[in-house]
């Protein structure tokens, strides 16, 4: 699928389509700009990668080389120390050292002379120097163990007889006299002595260096280079050999060096992919830089090709603004040329246009006014016919001082009814409105009715539809109470940045058939509860859209909800 989408793309700009200038200018410049730039990175990548891999392989090299003369060095010294004792245990002078301890004056300055000189043969690396006879006993420092001795897995394994050195390897020197502390690491050498004259024959020289710098050096070569290094003898013994497993491969990368001491095979092996791992590196850099310099080349052509066409697309902009409604926009007039006078003709038009759709809006605007006064003044009678109706139903059945206080509270009442300048109030005010309609009803009706209100004072500072609630609590006395008696609770809170007003009684109800007809425009009514509910949802949708407004959830006898919903407002002084 994509094939074919990309078949059809060339095939269209190769064609003639899309051989506009700007498409001209923008490829031309790109291959002036990206062959250069390809031949200089690939070359420059070829000359890198050459100069890297051979700085590493010669610092791998000359790190196994260093190695392998650190080792060398270790060794030829201890050989250098095992040849002195042999020397001086052949001397005819010395002969009181025997296979035994000494019982004679003479014997025991003779081992004191004895260990005199191994003592003075001790180094800052020496870890123990150890002379052992075939009885067992032995000669050096007091800490060792002979038994122990069988733990150095080498000094098993060493023949009965043979001759010139025996190199032990690497180890642990756990083989002292009851010492709780982990032995430190070691090389050893056993040199046997055969001299049939001598009380010595067949004793062996025990050598061992401390190893730690040596291993921290492998272990450091290991870490840096990533190498899998190997340490054989002659017969195929692996002496060292890095703790990882490793797999050798025909294509690693190799560094052998073989010791002159006791010819130990030193090999460091490195996988290919490891080694050439720096030219990947330089491979990626050059991709990110060739990538970068691609789309820097790219934007570069595409600012100097648009230079030629930005004028013909800012003006494709700006119409496109004026179809989604943005009238204030203008193209700015650049020179006298046909493209100029394209764009005076293009302001002089959305002046037009915004003129005229300002006087649209100018005569909706009078003629919701004029909806909304209407909705008043059909609202109005409904307050004067019930509230005369009560007082002069009272004045016969009460003294003066109940028509003073239903006087009152009517005053109030129409003062706020009456007042036209402002169409929406303050939610504040409206509920004092409804509290002396309240004083009126109870003068009225007596204390048979109970009325609750939850509201936050924060929430009374928004604005609401002059007069909408006062119609809705006329009809649950007129139409859900009988004689006034019932519970109203009334609660306003904010929900998803709203206010949500929430009317509920217990009275008489609603039937289902005049709930589907409750807010049907033109529909013809016995009484005046549903003009009432629908002139209030129509306030809302006037003020704050179509989406605002009433809905009435009731039940036959068990009472009904009004819940009422419009935007958070304040009061503004043209409100």
């Amino acid at each position: 699928m994509n094939h074919m989408r990309t078949k059809r793309f060339s095939g269209r700009v190769f064609s003639g389509d899309y051989q506009s200038i700007r498409t001209k200018l923008l490829f031309r410049f790109l291959i002036v700009t990206l062959i250069p730039l390809f031949s200089l990175g690939g070359l420059s990548y070829y000359q890198s990668t050459r100069v890297i891999n051979s700085q590493f392989g010669k610092y791998g090299d000359n790190a196994v080389a260093q190695l392998e003369q650190q080792t060398s060095s270790t060794l030829n010294r201890m050989k250098q120390t095992a040849e002195t004792i042999y020397s001086y245990l052949l001397d005819p002078a010395h002969t009181r050292i025997g296979k035994r301890a000494p019982s004679t004056y003479s014997e025991i300055m003779e081992k004191n002379d004895f260990e005199s000189l191994l003592k003075s043969l001790r180094t800052h690396s020496t870890a123990g120097i150890y002379i052992i006879t075939t009885s067992g006993y032995y000669y050096g420092e007091n800490n060792l163990d002979v038994a122990k001795l069988d733990n150095i897995p080498l000094w098993k394994k060493r023949p009965e007889t043979y001759t010139g050195t025996y190199w032990l390897g690497f180890y642990k020197q756990d083989h002292a006299i009851e010492s709780g502390e982990p032995g430190v690491p070691v090389i050893g050498l056993a040199v046997p002595i055969h001299h049939p004259n001598k009380a010595q024959n067949g004793s062996i020289i025990l050598i061992e260096e401390n190893s730690e710098e040596l291993l921290h050096m492998f272990k450091k070569f290991e870490a840096d280079t990533h190498a899998h290094l190997l340490i054989k003898s002659p017969d195929g013994t692996v002496v060292y050999e890095t703790d990882t497993a490793y797999d050798p491969k025909e294509s690693d990368i190799t560094w052998t060096r073989t010791l002159a001491v006791n010819q130990w095979t030193m090999e460091a092996r490195i996988p290919a992919k490891a080694f050439y791992q720096s030219s990947g590196v330089i491979r990626a850099n050059t991709m990110v830089v060739a990538i970068i310099s691609c789309l820097l080349a790219f934007g570069i052509a595409y600012l100097f090709s648009s230079r030629f066409t930005s004028r013909i697309r800012r003006l494709k902009d700006s119409m496109q603004k004026v179809s989604f409604g943005k009238l204030d926009t203008r193209t700015p007039i650049e020179g006298k040329d046909e493209l100029g006078s394209l764009d005076i003709s293009f302001n002089r038009m959305v002046t037009g246009v915004q003129s005229l759709i300002g006087e649209v809006e100018q005569s909706e605007r009078l003629k919701k006014e004029a909806e909304l006064r209407a909705f008043h003044y059909q609202i109005n009678p409904h307050l004067l016919f019930n509230t005369l109706n009560s007082i002069q139903w009272k004045a016969r059945l009460e003294g003066a001082e109940d028509i003073r206080q239903m006087l009152y509270h009517l005053t109030m009442v129409l003062e706020g009814n009456l007042d036209i300048s402002q169409e929406l109030v303050t939610v504040g005010r409206e509920l004092r409105m409804i509290e002396h309609f309240l004083k009126i009803q109870e003068i009225r009706y007596g204390d048979v009715f109970r009325y609750k209100l939850d509201c936050e004072q924060s929430l009374r500072q928004y604005v609401i539809p002059r007069m909408t609630l006062q119609p809705l609590f006329e009809n649950i006395f007129f139409h859900a109470f009988v004689d006034g008696k019932g519970e109203i609770h009334m609660k306003i809170t904010e929900k998803q940045g709203d206010l949500l007003l929430t009317l509920q009684d217990n009275g008489a109800g609603i039937t289902e058939e005049k709930l589907a007809k409750l807010f049907l425009p033109g529909e013809k009514r016995s009484g005046r509860g549903g003009l009432g509910v629908r002139n209030a949802d129509q306030k809302f949708k006037l003020h704050f859209g179509p989406i605002y407004g009433l809905s009435v959830h009731s039940v036959k006898g068990e009472g009904t909800i009004i819940t009422i919903r419009w935007p958070k407002r304040e009061e503004s002084s043209d409100e």
